[in-house]
């Protein structure tokens, strides 16, 4: 039969440092009555240990759940006197560190547990939770626990990863820091100026190498706080602009890979076809830009978009069509339309039911009325059409391949266009010679007739050294968008209701391990070692148990009204 100390010493092995003398079964709440142990203490004024007592107070604590209740702890404690004459503090309480820290109102080990929740969950959330698992929290306690977390130390790193977020989309926004080697999280601060980054690195020297997207504020702000650091753009942001400008291309050349399908006639055609020749007919005479933008009552951009435009017809966009019941029995409906071309839509609305169509008449009049039905292929969007350009051929299906085959043979412009593409990807491996070949490809990508890809060439050459060195260095901004994902969602997780100082709190306290990648567990200070009884083995910190070693009831009101419970805020209070 086991001995009922040592049950009691593994059950309630977190008060090994206490002196349990009882415990009572109080219905939802066990009670514990415990006291501390009969040893000399060292004097927090002086440090002379001393025996001598002055009087004993009780304090009351929560405890982590037994068999689902909760259990609440009175632990008498010792008022000591200070032996030395000269001391300033005559007399202090004793306290017991690693189980109950000053003013605490919970055991360390279930101050632990709720931060460690609190810390994920925060709010509202939170104290859903732990009364579940036998903890009672207010949502204002939740969010003030992740407050006292302390934050990991935050030595600057050799190679800084730093981007921006929103606190309001629009309005408000901050600027993350972190280790883009490990992704350990080194600072938060409100605003995403060039103030405030230069600032920052003025303050926190060390940074030799600096990872950013092509914000332009936090390039000047290390240029002129770390002009020695080297500014590595992330490759990812190099490969989107230049699948926008891709995106741009393929859409000016619609008339070119979407022949067959019908393009946009009618009013707004005819607009467009006016508007050009007259930007042309002005350009002709040697008006600038902005002087054909006055003659003609249009905004710059737009005459920027007719100017670069060869011809009319590149102005023009394919219809934007989704997919549809009819698109699987197009083949039958052009074979039947070549054999029968005064076949009534009725008669094909039967013969294609009994191939299994599922949709109206009146989507099948559309279908034929807008042309679908006689082009030489489904429509394909240009989004679409993009995607395949930019995906690397060994992941596409065959009829993809064929369809990409199609796209780039369309005019000499696509085709110039997907061997940029092609030629841009192999840069995006990082390797020393990849800044000589990136000024061959700019030089290259500015002969062919691709306005929108000059464009992304200019952008480059505002940024030449940093988009080297991202075609050149291991570095990258990877790990800081994967902060900014976790981040928003948080966010949402508060509601967007949280203030700067809680969640920059959050966001910082969520390590990585370097080595396994997974989440650590935060440094709380009253994770203390375990205190082992003396004369006894270590059996999961059993502690001394004396007096009644049963669970007992309360034999009156009296004494079951003086039961410790949960109360607001997580506080140990008397009903």
């Amino acid at each position: 039969m086991i001995d009922m100390a040592e049950l009691m010493g593994v059950v309630f092995s977190g008060l090994s440092a206490l002196v349990i003398e009882d415990v009572e079964d109080a219905g939802e709440v066990i009670v514990v009555r415990a006291r501390t142990r009969d040893e000399a203490v060292a004097c927090p004024g002086c440090g002379a240990e001393t025996a001598r007592v002055h009087g004993y107070h009780e304090r009351t604590a929560a405890d982590v759940p037994v068999d689902g209740r909760r259990v609440g702890v009175r632990v008498r404690v010792r008022r000591m006197r200070c032996p030395a004459l000269g001391c300033q503090v005559q007399t202090f309480r004793e306290q017991v560190p690693g189980v109950l820290e000053r003013y605490q109102r919970r055991i360390s080990r279930l101050a632990a547990q709720v931060s460690a929740v609190a810390r994920e969950l925060a709010g509202r959330a939170s104290a859903r939770l732990l009364p579940a698992l036998g903890v009672m929290v207010s949502r204002h306690t939740a969010l003030r626990v992740p407050l006292k977390i302390p934050l990991p130390g935050a030595a600057v790193p050799r190679v800084l990863g730093i981007d921006d977020f929103a606190l309001r989309r629009g309005l408000v926004y901050a600027t993350v820091l972190i280790d883009a080697e490990t992704g350990r999280r080194v600072d938060v601060v409100p605003g995403r100026t060039t103030d405030v980054a230069e600032a920052w690195l003025r303050d926190h020297p060390g940074v030799e190498v600096l990872c950013r997207d092509g914000s332009g504020a936090y390039g000047e702000a290390a240029r002129r706080a770390l002009p020695q650091a080297v500014q590595v753009s992330d490759r990812w942001h190099l490969w989107h602009l230049l699948g926008e400008a891709a995106r741009k291309e393929v859409l000016a050349h619609s008339c070119c890979w979407a022949k067959g399908t019908p393009m946009q006639e009618g009013k707004r055609a005819d607009t467009t076809r006016e508007r050009w020749q007259q930007v042309r007919d002005l350009r002709e005479k040697g008006a600038g830009l902005l002087d054909c933008s006055r003659r003609l009552g249009l905004s710059l951009n737009t005459v920027k978009r007719y100017d670069r435009a060869s011809e009319p017809e590149r102005l023009q966009r394919v219809p934007k069509y989704k997919p549809t019941l009819v698109d699987p029995h197009r083949d039958y409906l052009r074979k039947r339309r070549a054999e029968e071309p005064g076949a009534a839509v009725q008669q094909l609305l039967r013969e294609i039911r009994e191939r299994g169509y599922q949709g109206s008449s009146n989507l099948l009049v559309r279908y034929i009325n807008q042309g679908r039905l006689d082009g030489d292929r489904p429509h394909l969007s240009p989004r679409r059409a993009t995607r395949l350009l930019l995906t690397r051929p060994d992941r596409l299906t065959g009829s993809q391949q064929e369809t990409l085959a199609h796209i780039e043979t369309a005019c000499p412009e696509i085709s110039a266009l997907a061997s940029h593409i092609r030629d841009f990807a192999d840069l995006l491996v990082p390797d020393p010679g990849n800044a000589g070949r990136l000024q061959e490809w700019i030089t290259a990508a500015r002969a062919a007739d691709l306005p929108h890809v000059h464009a992304f060439t200019r952008g480059l050459e505002l940024d030449i050294q940093a988009a080297a060195a991202a075609l050149t260095m291991p570095f990258h901004n990877g790990r800081t968008e994967g902060v900014n994902t976790k981040t928003k969602m948080i966010k949402r997780q508060m509601y967007g209701r949280a203030g700067f100082a809680l969640l920059r709190h959050r966001i910082l306290l969520g390590l990585r391990n370097v080595t396994t990648g997974s989440e650590t567990e935060p440094h709380y200070p009253w994770s203390q070692p375990r205190h082992i009884c003396p004369g006894q083995p270590d059996r999961g910190g059993s502690g001394q148990v004396t007096g009644s070693r049963s669970l007992l009831g309360f034999d009156d009101d009296a004494r079951r009204n003086e039961c410790l419970v949960g109360g607001p805020g997580g506080r140990i209070s008397r009903l």
